[in-house]
């Protein structure tokens, strides 16, 4: 079972909910998945304390080491900081990235520092154990 890290923004209904798509799409392929979403912090932190911000960072940063293959879901050229940087650190440390494109377009450093860029169907079938790379073909900005 492959190790997923899921980058993702969730600070709106929309992200939410194809934050939730995609999470099933990987575990029904037997995906092993960490959501940062599912996974907050001690809740004791309040939340927007720099002890809050801390650990979720630390914690972040361990299950991106931790995985084997980051999946990331862009809502185009201007998406999450958050997310763009988990991207890039997922690139600079030579695991596979998969950006999953609900966007109408996208940032040439998000999309070229990526190992495969499909949309939300393509998603669906792709094959996590070929692992097969595609370049994006969509409007850039």
């Amino acid at each position: 079972m492959k190790r997923v890290y899921l980058a993702s923004p969730f600070f709106n209904d929309t992200e939410v909910e194809c934050l939730e798509i995609v999470e099933k799409i990987l575990e029904e392929k037997g995906l092993e998945v960490f959501s940062p979403m599912r996974n907050p912090m001690d809740k004791h932190a309040e939340v927007g304390s720099r002890q809050w911000s801390i650990e979720t960072f630390m914690n972040d940063l361990k299950h991106i080491k931790w995985s084997e293959i980051v999946v990331g879901i862009y809502h185009g050229n201007y998406s999450d900081s958050g997310t763009a940087w988990e991207l890039g650190y997922a690139y600079a440390t030579d695991k596979p990235v998969i950006l999953v494109h609900v966007g109408k377009d996208s940032n040439l450093m998000v999309h070229e520092g990526s190992h495969a860029n499909i949309t939300l169907d393509e998603l669906k079938e792709y094959d996590f154990k070929k692992l097969a790379s595609s370049f994006y073909t969509g409007e850039m900005l």
